[in-house]
């Protein structure tokens, strides 16, 4: 198993959030055929994501919501 430390991890951005969002979105565009931007002998897309931004290969400065994609928040309590 890969060990990442969360602060080489969080090295660009202190935003926990950011980062597993796009350590999601990589690893969905990993798991749809993209190739690794880094060479690595790790067979999990999850860990070859986080392997590529503690590489600085993969940026994650507020990543932003696919269109149609809604959060709980300020607009579900207006609709209530």
């Amino acid at each position: 198993m890969a060990y990442i430390p969360l602060e080489k991890l969080l090295n660009n951005s202190n935003s926990l959030y950011n980062l597993v969002m796009a350590a999601a979105k990589r690893a969905t565009e990993l798991g749809q055929g993209a190739q690794p931007l880094i060479q690595t002998h790790s067979k999990k897309i999850s860990t070859i994501a986080l392997e590529e931004i503690a590489a600085g290969k993969v940026a994650f400065e507020g990543v932003p919501l696919e269109p149609g994609e809604m959060t709980r928040g300020k607009n579900s309590e207006k609709e209530s």
